[in-house]
């Protein structure tokens, strides 16, 4: 994240104004890389990564037919279930 501040040329402090996220959070996060995903995405949005959060999270995960099957099956449930699968 440093990086990408630095090339837009913003200071802590600007990234800051722009993201609402408190300047030692953005310290924090570029010295210990810990962060909330509240503030991680606040970041990026304001970077102009909006568009990359997006596509990251839009399409489902899968390594197996039987787990695209599954996410196929559960893609209109409104609750989880307390099993793991594996």
């Amino acid at each position: 994240m440093q990086k990408r501040r630095l090339e837009k040329g913003f200071s802590r402090e600007a990234l800051t104004e722009l993201s609402g996220v408190p300047t030692p959070t953005i310290a924090k996060f570029e010295q210990k890389h810990t962060i909330s995903l509240a503030s991680y995405v606040a970041l990026a949005k304001a970077l102009g990564y909006s568009k990359a959060i997006k596509e990251l999270l839009s399409e489902p995960l899968f390594n197996t037919m039987e787990e695209l099957e599954m996410i196929n099956k559960n893609k209109n449930r409104k609750k989880g279930r307390n099993e793991i699968y594996k």
